[in-house]
């Protein structure tokens, strides 16, 4: 009965041990490699040139970030059109912000965008076309070897999560079966931050992460007058300025006169009429 209890103890500790093996060398397992009979590893010649081939066919993985500075004659109206030419070409604004204008600008607005790297070119076309560009800067960062290694260490770390379920499916010892738990448990916590990994390099790629950038001209205000003539145009603009100021308070003022005027009118109707029957 003993014995009968040894075996599968050593067989699920020789499990796991192969479990973490796996795990740890990634795609090291995958390349066609083999051991000697005295426990030396012995190199595939042929596996290694399938999996150069394999990574030599399979797409590049570029991750493309940057940023884009235009001057706009009206900044918000343009953030708003940048974001309607961005969400047609499938993507979305991941950043919005905006500046109303002040000191002699007119505002300015800072966009985030996330743009499908297949349609970047001709989406950056179109943006531009919203102003006068006054810089451009693209950034590529190639993770094609990252993304390779996830792969691989995801499909050893699912290929000895299923050895394990497979062998607590059998198992019937209290101390085995939390043993394989305790693994299973840890094996696919470390496979599901593997995928999240992954998910997350697949979203940096596919969509690539640009921040635009929309800005005004600064307009100077008006110089004082600096000789007599401007200084006549000056007094003259002020005087047409203040009679124009004068006119619009008379016209918001003007309701308000006639009300009151209507009121004192009927006042003094009703004290001539006491004043007469007195």
């Amino acid at each position: 009965m003993r014995r009968i209890l040894i075996f599968p103890a050593a067989a699920i500790l020789a499990t796991l041990a192969l479990a973490g093996c796996t795990a740890n060398s990634g795609a090291s397992d995958q390349s066609g490699g083999s051991m000697s009979s005295e426990g030396a590893p012995m190199i595939s010649v042929e596996g290694d040139k399938m999996v150069s081939d394999s990574i030599a066919e399979s797409p590049r993985q570029v991750i493309t970030t940057g940023y884009v500075t235009i001057t706009v004659d009206k900044p918000v109206d343009a953030a708003a059109e940048a974001v309607r030419i961005v969400e047609q070409s499938g993507g979305r604004v991941d950043g919005r912000s905006e500046s109303a204008p002040v000191n002699g600008n007119a505002g300015s607005a800072t966009l985030t965008l996330r743009i499908p790297s297949s349609t970047l070119t001709a989406t950056l076309d179109k943006l531009r076309a919203l102003g006068a560009v006054q810089e451009v800067s693209l950034n590529s960062a190639d993770v094609t070897m990252e993304t390779q290694d996830l792969d691989a260490r995801i499909k050893a770390m699912s290929a000895s999560v299923d050895r394990l379920l497979a062998l607590l499916s059998t198992a019937t010892d209290t101390e085995n079966l939390i043993t394989l738990e305790t693994a299973i448990s840890d094996r696919q916590a470390q496979l599901e931050s593997m995928e999240s990994q992954r998910r997350y390099y697949a979203d940096q790629v596919s969509l690539s992460t640009i921040t635009v950038n929309l800005i005004s001209e600064f307009i100077a205000p008006t110089p004082d007058p600096d000789n007599f003539f401007d200084g006549i145009a000056a007094g003259w603009a002020s005087f047409v300025a203040f009679f124009a100021g004068l006119l619009v308070a008379l016209g918001v003022a003007l309701p308000w006169l006639v009300f009151l005027g209507l009121i004192a009118l009927v006042i003094v109707v009703i004290v001539r009429r006491r004043t007469r029957k007195a």
